[in-house]
């Protein structure tokens, strides 16, 4: 059986998604953040020496890292389905948008939430690159938004599932008003009128407020 390790608040709420989007069979065991430092359990950090989410097991197989777990559940439970082939026309845009996620918006969002925190100043250099640097990757997500329905295209994907997380519950760490990209937040209305979204979201993190605006 399919076990996903999931910590409330965190980035294995994409293999939840993912499960429910395929329709697969598979347990969900919840880990809950430290109180105090609200970072991961020992329970978790036991499971796997990386010490956060998602992890996952399958039979033998015990994987860590979001987008590793998506192609491997992908493949091996789901049946390539939410992928898009390399013969495939929009094949190039469906890998560029998987990996953008984790490659370019959360770092970005990242280091602006820890200058944040260190109190940098307004008028600091570092602050400002790393403003325009978020601003930049959240151009060229609405450019991406204003021409097409998801993503890779107009079928959605896999690449749909990884970009959810920062534009939502990220945003209970790292503050953004997505208020200037009108296309980012056409898109997370329609992210939140997918029912598998929406079961796994209730699973995942029951009560949680989605961050949709």
């Amino acid at each position: 059986m399919l076990t996903v390790h999931h910590l409330g608040r965190s980035q294995s709420e994409r293999i939840v998604w993912l499960c429910e989007e395929l329709g697969i069979p598979y347990e969900l065991q919840h880990h809950t953040r430290d109180a105090q430092t609200m970072l991961s359990p020992p329970g978790l950090r036991a499971l796997h020496p990386i010490g956060s989410a998602p992890v996952i097991t399958d039979g033998d197989v015990l994987l860590a890292e979001s987008g590793a777990i998506m192609e491997y559940v992908i493949a091996r439970h789901g049946g390539g389905r939410l992928s898009l082939p390399p013969g495939h026309a929009d094949y190039p845009h469906y890998l560029y948008w998987l990996h953008f996620a984790n490659g370019s918006l959360q770092p970005a969002m990242g280091r602006r939430m820890l200058i944040g925190r260190l109190q940098v100043p307004a008028d600091n250099p570092v602050r400002r690159m790393a403003e325009e640097r978020l601003d930049r990757a959240l151009r060229v997500l609405d450019a991406r938004l204003a021409g097409t329905t998801w993503l890779a295209g107009e079928e959605f994907t896999a690449a749909d599932i990884m970009m959810g997380f920062p534009l939502t519950t990220m945003r209970h760490f790292a503050p953004l008003d997505l208020g200037p990209y009108p296309h980012i937040l056409a898109y997370l209305q329609r992210i939140a009128a997918r029912p598998a979204y929406r079961r796994a979201m209730a699973k995942g993190d029951p009560g949680m407020e989605l961050l949709l605006t």
